[in-house]
C-alpha cells in the first residue's frame, strides 16, 4: 500500500462501522502477518482482524505468550501493509485493571488499527474468567477511550467462557448484556458452535455479532449465519492452523520418504508470488 495515497484512518473507521450495519453477515479474516493480510486484501475482502494465536506461531510464542508491545508491532505492521479496516485481537487487554485495557486501546489506535477486542479472560489457571463486574468495568474502561478518538473505533467485547470449558449459555449471555451497557459495538463469544446457542445470543442483544467458525463440530455457513442474524464472522487463528498444517505435511513427506510430492500443490511460482508482493 502506498501510505500517502492509502485510506486514513477515519475513513477505515467509518468504513468497519458501515460493514456491521449491512444486511447478513460478513467474513472478516484473520491474517498473521502482513503478507497475508495482503493476499486477503488482493483477494478481495473489505476488512480484517488480527490473531494473537497466529501471530504468536510466527514469532516461535504459544498464543498469550507475548508482550504487549510485541502484540502490537504485529497490529501495526498489518495495518500499513493494507488499505482496509483492521481489527486488532487485544487478548484480555495485557493485564487486569481497566485502564491497562483502556491504554491498549489507544495503542492499538496508535498503531493504524480502527478496532480492537477485549476478553473477558485472565490467563491465570485457578480463575480463567474475570467477575463479570470487574470484567465490564475494563470494557467500559475500553469504550471510552474508543469514544474519544479523533475517528471511528470498533469496539469489540468477548466473553470467553466456552473456550475454557465454562459452557454456561445462561452467564454467557448475561456477560455479552454487561459489556454491551458498558459501552461495546460489538460481542463476541467465541466457541458457540449450534444454531440454538447463536440465535439465542443474538436474540439477547441488540449489538452486532461475531461468531467464530472454523471450529470441530461447526457445521455453519456464512448462509446460515446470516439466516440467524449474526453480522460477523471471524476465523481466529484457522487460516495460520490451515497453513502450518500444510508446512508440516510437506516437511513430513520430505523427512519420511524423500520425495516431494506438496510442491505440486503449491500456490504458483516464485515470480507469480514475488508479482503479488511488488507494492
Amino acid at each position: 500500500m502506498n501510505s500517502e495515497a492509502g485510506a486514513t484512518q477515519s475513513d477505515k473507521g467509518q468504513r468497519l462501522r458501515a460493514l456491521h450495519q449491512r444486511e447478513g453477515a460478513f467474513i472478516i479474516p484473520n491474517p498473521y502477518d502482513a503478507g497475508t493480510a495482503l493476499l486477503l486484501e488482493q483477494l478481495g475482502f473489505e476488512a480484517l482482524a488480527t490473531t494473537s494465536s497466529g501471530y504468536a506461531f510466527t514469532r516461535g510464542h504459544r498464543d498469550g505468550e507475548l508482550a504487549r508491545e510485541q502484540a502490537l508491532e504485529g497490529v501495526r505492521l498489518i495495518a500499513e501493509a493494507v488499505d482496509i479496516p483492521v481489527s486488532a485481537d487485544l487478548e484480555n487487554g495485557f493485564g487486569d485493571g481497566p485502564e491497562v485495557a483502556a491504554e491498549t486501546i489507544r495503542m492499538a489506535a496508535a498503531g493504524g488499527a480502527v478496532g480492537g477486542s477485549i476478553e473477558d479472560s485472565t490467563k491465570h489457571d485457578e480463575e480463567p474468567i474475570y467477575d463479570v463486574g470487574l470484567a465490564a468495568e475494563r470494557v467500559g474502561a475500553a469504550a471510552e477511550v474508543s469514544r474519544g478518538l479523533p475517528f471511528p473505533f470498533t469496539l469489540t467485547a468477548r466473553a470467553e467462557n466456552f473456550l475454557y470449558g465454562r459452557r454456561d449459555l445462561a452467564d454467557t449471555i448475561r456477560r455479552l448484556q454487561a459489556y454491551q451497557e458498558a459501552g461495546a459495538d460489538v460481542l463476541y463469544a467465541p466457541g458457540l458452535i449450534t444454531k440454538e446457542e447463536i440465535a439465542a445470543v443474538v436474540r439477547s442483544v441488540d449489538r452486532p455479532v461475531n461468531v467464530l467458525t472454523g471450529l470441530k463440530g461447526m457445521q455453519l455457513t456464512q448462509a446460515d449465519l446470516s439466516a440467524l442474524g449474526v453480522r460477523r464472522i471471524s476465523v481466529g487463528g484457522g487460516l495460520c492452523r490451515a497453513a502450518l498444517g500444510t508446512f508440516v505435511r510437506a516437511a513430513r513427506e520430505m523427512k519420511e520418504s524423500g520425495t516431494f510430492a506438496w510442491a505440486a500443490d503449491a500456490v504458483g511460482s516464485l515470480s507469480e508470488m514475488t508479482a503479488r508482493f511488488d507494492r
